[in-house]
């Protein structure tokens, strides 16, 4: 038997395989390798988060302990709780910077 033309039209059951690896590649093209970008972004973006948090949180105990005792006779008696009160603004200003950048990012990208 001679071997199959190029022209020579091709059967259903070729044009279904044909058809099947095409799909599945496709698929694979367009629902695998953005979903492993997409896993790469959120696992730096999460520990980015996590050593950025953690970093944020040391720096606001430091600054505790600074004002607690660096701070000589200032914050004795009645004002231990004025470190306190201290950080906790310096923390709420932190977070405001941090929405003020995201929302101002945001409304920038529109």
């Amino acid at each position: 038997m001679a071997a199959q033309d190029s022209d020579a039209p091709k059967t259903i059951p070729q044009v279904a395989t044909e058809l099947w690896e095409l799909s599945t590649a496709y698929a694979k093209q367009e629902t695998i390798d953005p979903l492993k970008g997409l896993a790469q972004f959120l696992r730096n973006g999460l520990s980015g988060a996590l050593v950025l948090g953690v970093g944020t949180l040391l720096l606001l105990l430091s600054l505790l302990r600074a004002l607690q005792t660096e701070t000589g006779s200032t914050f004795t008696g009645n004002l231990t709780w004025v470190p306190y009160v201290i950080v906790v603004i310096v923390a709420a200003a932190v977070i405001a910077l941090a929405v003020w950048r995201i929302v101002k990012r945001k409304g920038h990208d529109l």
